[in-house]
Formats: structure tokens, sequence, C-alpha cells
């Protein structure tokens, strides 16, 4: 496995309210994380490093996850402590009131991948160089565009395309979507939408398909959507199979 994983102001913020991370515990799983926070004043920063500091550090000193339940049942049990803490801190820091965060993760073992994902960070899978989107975007246009009062074209450009209607800080108790997915997959990416807003899911395919090393690809990524503006931070993980591994 390769993987890398970084995260950039943009060119718009003058502050990175986003975390991300990829670590393995001691069997060798892996838990790649990205939260995407909100709330300004350096709060939303704060609530996604709870998320991410916190999820990452009790994966790392794991023995191993466990079977697919297991992981399943540690899953929703650590996002919803994390969920308390981030109220918590909101209770102690009133100025910090309001602050949430998203959340996209993917636990890869030998025998199952899971995504999880609360709020519209996103989370795809690349299969034979074709790059599909496995997580859902919980905001308000998602949910028009699934109830069918606007059409995927409308989406695009909704005024209130950023209203979510799920997040981490936000909701109590938090309800986290949980996908099992397919192990014959050539890579993994998760992304806040500072990269899916600046980059078709062509484009980024188009990057994830070229000649160039793990590292590269992602520094490109992150180079594109600064040059189509930057509007928003921009946090991504990515981890490909070596050629020769297990499918």
């Amino acid at each position: 496995m390769k993987s890398y994983y970084i995260t950039d102001t943009g060119k718009v913020r003058t502050h990175n309210e986003d975390s991300v991370m990829i670590v393995k515990n001691l069997t060798g799983e892996y838990l790649m994380v990205v939260a995407d926070g909100m709330g300004g004043h350096k709060a939303g920063e704060i609530a996604s490093s709870i998320v991410v500091n916190g999820l990452t550090d009790k994966f790392k000193t794991l023995e191993s996850i466990g079977e697919k339940q297991e992981a399943v049942n540690w899953i929703r049990k650590n996002v919803s402590d994390l969920n308390e803490s981030i109220f918590k801190y909101t209770d102690e820091f009133p100025e910090s009131k309001g602050m949430g965060t998203t959340l996209v993760l993917s636990v890869i073992t030998e025998n199952y991948i899971l995504f999880a994902n609360v709020g519209d960070s996103s989370g795809f899978v690349m299969k034979k160089k074709v790059l599909y989107k496995v997580t859902k975007d919980h905001t308000l246009v998602n949910l028009l565009v699934e109830t069918g009062e606007l059409t995927p074209e409308e989406a695009e450009n909704h005024p209130r395309k950023n209203v979510l209607m799920r997040a981490l800080g936000a909701n109590n108790p938090i309800d986290v979507d949980i996908f099992d997915v397919d192990t014959e997959c050539d890579a993994i990416l998760l992304c806040s939408d500072g990269l899916t807003n600046m980059l078709t899911k062509d484009q980024i395919e188009k990057v994830l398909n070229s000649e160039l090393t793990t590292e590269e690809k992602i520094v490109k990524l992150i180079r594109k959507s600064n040059l189509r503006g930057g509007t928003d931070n921009v946090s991504i993980a990515y981890l490909e199979k070596e050629s020769g591994e297990v499918r």
C-alpha cells in the first residue's frame, strides 16, 4: 500500500479548519480520516481536530479492529463519543458555540473495507481506472434531489448548496452512515468538499490515473483546485494498492 494525505488552506480562507490523517494499527490495518470543520474563529479546526485526533489515537493502539461487525460498532461508538466531546467543549467555551465538523473515514483490513460519513466530505473508490463515489452528502440540496424537487444540474449551482443537514457538533445523538465496500478496488480517496466543489469527478479521475507518484497525484489535485479558485480549505487522504498486491 502507498498512502499520502495533505491539507491546504486554499486561496480565499485565512485559516484552515480541516483535519486529515492516515494511520495504521498494530497489525497494519488502516484508518483514513478527513474532517471539515465549521464555526470560524478557529472553532472549526478545534472540532475537526477533536474528531480526527480522537479516532486516530484510539485506532493506532488497537491490535486489530476485529471482524466487520466489531469495526462497525467501533466506528459508531467512537463517533458518538467524539460528538459528545464537541458538545462538552462548547459548554466549557461558550465562544465556540456553533462549531461542528463533517467526517468521512475508511477502515481497510485484509478482509473488508468500510466507509463512514457525516456531512458532505466524500469517499471514493478507484476500480479499473474508474472513480466511484461511495458516500452520500447530508446536504439540503442532496435531500431535495433525492425527493425529486431539484435536478442534479439545478443542485450544482444552488445558493444553499452547502447547507448541511447533519454534522458532528450539530446533531445529538449523531447518525453516521456506514458503507461496506468491495475489497476488489485499486485505491481509496477521501476528501473535503474544497476539492469536489472545484474539480469534477472526471478531472479528479484523470489525475489519479496519471503516471505520477502517489504524493505527486495528491499535490497536483490541490494545485488544480487552487488554480480553479481555491475557495475553501482542501484536504485529501489517498491510499492505493501497489502492483502485485492481493486485490
